[in-house]
């Protein structure tokens, strides 16, 4: 069994799922981009956060059609648009991007004690960085 299916029945076996939709959105990312050379397993935590809206959704493909189109080797133009993205927020989404992109560097992230974000950032959040120990195990 390929990452991208162990990747997917994991996830699925804990119920990291919001609803259909966001599995569905996951898959068609990991189906769609998981054989390029950018892809890696921050990437792939990225495309779980990304795959909870159809919103992020939108940004996700966005960004990584760009990658595809322009050969990319790394996510390096990923981590500088998250950047951007979150200088452009205030509230929870700033955060959410902040996590992204700590996906990309392969490092920790903790939301910070005084973050006072909505109660459906924390929980977006929470469930990335459940299903980011996840995606670390397949």
């Amino acid at each position: 069994m390929e990452f991208k299916e162990q990747c997917l029945q994991a996830l699925e076996e804990q119920k990291l799922f919001q609803d259909s939709g966001h599995m569905t959105r996951f898959k068609e990312l990991l189906d769609c981009y998981s054989s390029y050379p950018f892809f890696c397993k921050g990437l792939c935590k990225c495309m779980y956060l990304s795959a909870w809206d159809e919103e992020h959704f939108a940004i996700m493909l966005g960004i990584l059609t760009e990658l595809a189109l322009g050969k990319e080797q790394s996510t390096e133009e990923m981590r500088r648009q998250g950047e951007e993205l979150a200088r452009e927020h205030l509230d929870g989404e700033f955060y959410i991007y902040e996590l992204s992109n700590a996906f990309l560097d392969g490092r920790r992230f903790e939301l910070p004690a005084s973050a006072k974000i909505q109660p459906e950032h924390a929980w977006i959040i929470q469930k990335a960085q459940e299903a980011s120990k996840i995606i670390d195990e397949v």
